[in-house]
């Protein structure tokens, strides 16, 4: 997990070689401009999904895990928590990992928390088991996805 704020989106660019592609769209880009849904970037290998969505509760909301994509998580609007487990320390799985969807699901608990305020990042990794959206309002951000 990698976590910072969009005024210093050159740090992470090192982490992978796509995430420089992803982060000259966000420098390039009004974020608040984009319109809601998938943006595709390079395809399948780098997009974005910009969703506007209901805050869940931490009980409420499961570890989801990925294989194929980084996720980075972009606060654009409320707060928003996410939870942080290592994949390793994964007990039990409510939902098996999905190739088509990309996706595992947990009800473990997380081992920690990050709050993110507007103009925040979240980087996570295959390795990190996460937990997102966790708000008791309304949140509006980006999802980008790169191919790993």
């Amino acid at each position: 997990m990698f976590i910072g704020t969009i005024t210093d989106i050159d740090l992470p660019t090192k982490l992978h070689p796509r995430l420089n592609s992803f982060f000259n769209f966000v420098k390039l880009n009004n974020l608040n401009d984009l319109s809601l849904g998938r943006l595709d970037i390079q395809g399948d290998e780098i997009f974005v999904n910009h969703l506007l969505l209901d805050g869940k509760a931490e009980n409420d909301q499961p570890l989801e895990m990925h294989c194929d994509y980084i996720d980075v998580h972009i606060l654009l609007d409320g707060s928003e928590r996410i939870g942080w487990k290592p994949l390793s320390r994964i007990n039990s799985y409510s939902q098996e990992y999905s190739k088509k969807d990309d996706c595992a699901l947990s009800q473990d608990a997380p081992d920690f928390y990050v709050d993110l305020h507007p103009g925040d990042y979240c980087i996570v990794f295959p390795e990190d088991a996460h937990a997102p959206a966790i708000s008791c309002g309304k949140i509006r951000k980006l999802i980008g996805k790169i191919k790993i």
